[in-house]
């Protein structure tokens, strides 16, 4: 009788199993689903939108004289400024939301490319980015995305709400002016490589692992062969010369950081961030699109990519990985809170 409860449990345990895993799977194809929206650029007046949620409210709490009233305005309003053509300069707003191959380089090319053919330098790019890092070749491509805007001397302000470390940071270090939330996290100017080994694993079970190159260092440290330290000390050099060159690029946009200071892989937080020369100024990007908004007319970008169905799973799969490393962030800096 236990043998047969013990068999039926772990039966249930398998099909409760496959069950889990088949719903994560339509989940993933759902989300992918959603997100494969109709490919083109989308541009959103910002003063628009945020005009509409102003009137709603005040209608909720207006009586029907005070609606009548203000609506009669409005529309007198609307008449004038119809006639004149608008003479301010403009906002031209992208988000970026990273990931560990930062897949939005497609995206903020497209939206670079557009706003160049219209921006002048009396108009300006803001970004709001959030960004925890990753591959330094692709989060070097988006550094350049960003780098082009600078060179058309477009004034060019990164906003950080939440994160910009790493790749993250190497993207906001271009822009003209960084703001960051008091909270948001920037820094993390260093290189790290992790590669775990199944050498003595594969040993212990006598399975043989071979590797043929052609050149010395095709391959230094590997996940199943033996790692000599001539190995690792070809791979830290390597770290080492990735680190300088993100140093530079780091130097290039803000010389007066202290990079002997700041490049030791560490991250701060935005008060601290700011009085080490990572940000400019403490703000968040709903205060500062609410600044602009008073002499400047906002528009955001955004290009949306149509990706096929097998794409799109596979970056569903993507991202719930990348919450969990999220999740991994999250621990990480709430450990050091104060209790």
């Amino acid at each position: 009788m236990i043998d047969f409860l013990a068999g039926y449990g772990l039966f249930l345990l398998k099909v409760a199993t496959v069950v889990v895993g088949i719903v994560v799977i339509i989940a993933v194809a759902a989300a992918a689903g959603r997100k494969g929206a109709q490919e083109g650029l989308e541009v959103e007046n910002l003063n628009e939108k945020h005009e509409s949620l102003v009137e709603a409210l005040r209608n909720a709490v207006s009586t029907k004289g005070q609606r009548k009233k203000a609506a009669k305005a409005k529309k007198q309003q609307d008449k004038a400024a119809a006639k004149e053509e608008s003479t301010r300069a403009r906002s031209f707003v992208i988000d970026f939301k990273g990931d560990l191959k930062a897949s939005a380089v497609p995206s903020l090319r497209e939206e670079v490319s557009a706003i160049l053919d219209v921006a002048t330098s009396e108009d300006e790019v803001i970004v709001r980015l959030e960004n925890h890092g990753g591959v330094v070749h692709e989060h070097g491509l988006a550094a350049s995305q960003l780098v082009r805007i600078r060179a058309r001397d477009i004034p060019l302000t990164v906003c950080v709400d939440k994160v910009a470390a790493s790749g993250g940071y190497l993207m906001a270090c271009v822009a003209t002016r960084i703001y960051a939330a008091p909270f948001a996290i920037l820094g993390s100017i260093g290189v790290l490589a992790q590669i775990p080994n199944f050498n003595r694993l594969l040993d212990t079970h006598g399975v043989e692992f071979e590797q043929v190159t052609a050149g010395k260092y095709k391959r230094t440290v590997t996940m199943f062969g033996e790692n000599t330290d001539e190995d690792r000390a070809k791979l830290k050099q390597e770290l080492e010369d990735v680190h300088s060159l993100f140093k530079d690029a780091v130097a290039r946009y803000r010389p007066d950081l202290d990079l002997e200071k700041v490049a030791t892989g560490e991250h701060w937080y935005g008060t601290l961030a700011l009085e080490l020369g990572l940000a400019d100024e403490l703000k968040t990007s709903d205060e500062l699109l609410n600044e602009r908004a008073g002499d400047r007319d906002l528009y955001r970008v955004s290009y949306k990519i149509k990706q096929p169905l097998q794409k799109r799973l596979m970056g569903g799969i993507d991202g719930l990985l990348e919450k969990a490393d999220a999740a991994g962030w999250r621990r990480k800096f709430e450990a050091r809170l104060p209790r």
